[in-house]
């Protein structure tokens, strides 16, 4: 197989709670500081410069700041680190760092010194459809990822909400997994998003006690009805 087509393995990071570093304080680090938080990362940035939503967040107490330019040894303890610098020089530097000690890393617009990219994302709550290129093409990302928003709307969203809580409910029945494989297959029909779009609550309970039972717990639907309406 082509070494380009298998160099990068599609994988989801729970970050939340982990130290993360970006490297420059302008606009890009900025967008990169926001996806972070917006995970749950603990966010350091290093910069002799902040932008104003960065140094507003620096304010809040959201992010830690080291007031200067990257040194030899600041990915020490870094889970993961972005590089949103346009330094040549620097990104070399950060990138032989990351390498040594076996860090994630991410420098922006610059693949050959990443080891892993990040994908154009479409999310719907807890759903995330991701696209990526390898990072040959940025922008076909976008526009594929703005193709697949219009497609799947909030009512998705939702939809991912009911099936994790009957999800849980399923398991706690300790029932062989070859049965719970066939429950989730019947549960997951793919009209219940368009019943959700289209406001037919009763017949997505409906639906529900037909896979599990008249007994099936509902109290997910009103939940996740609320949220969808308030989305």
């Amino acid at each position: 197989m082509d070494a380009d087509k298998s160099q990068y393995f599609p994988v989801c990071l729970k970050i939340a709670g982990r130290r993360c570093l970006v490297i420059g304080g302008g606009r890009v680090g900025e967008r990169k500081v926001q996806g972070l938080l917006a995970h749950g990362a603990l966010v350091t940035v290093i910069s002799p410069e902040l932008s104003d939503v960065l140094a507003a967040l620096l304010r809040a107490g959201t992010i830690d700041w080291r007031d200067r330019l990257y040194q030899e040894g600041d990915l020490a303890g870094a889970f993961l680190v972005i590089a949103a610098t346009d330094d040549p020089a620097v990104q070399e530097r950060i990138h032989a760092e990351a390498e040594a000690r076996n860090i994630l890393l991410n420098v922006a617009d610059v693949p050959k010194w990443c080891n892993f990219i990040l994908p154009a994302t479409a999310r719907r709550g807890d759903l995330s459809i991701s696209v990526s290129t390898a990072g040959k093409s940025p922008a076909l990302a976008s526009t594929l990822r703005q193709a697949l928003e219009a497609q799947f709307g909030p009512e998705y969203g939702a939809l991912v909400d009911i099936l994790g809580a009957l999800r849980d409910t399923v398991l706690a029945e300790g029932r062989p997994h070859a049965e719970n494989k066939l429950i989730f297959a019947r549960l997951a029909d793919p009209e219940m998003a368009v019943w959700i779009r289209d406001g037919l609550w009763q017949k997505l309970a409906h639906h529900i006690q037909e896979v599990l039972g008249p007994d099936a717990p509902l109290a997910c639907l009103e939940a996740a009805r609320q949220a969808y309406q308030q989305s």
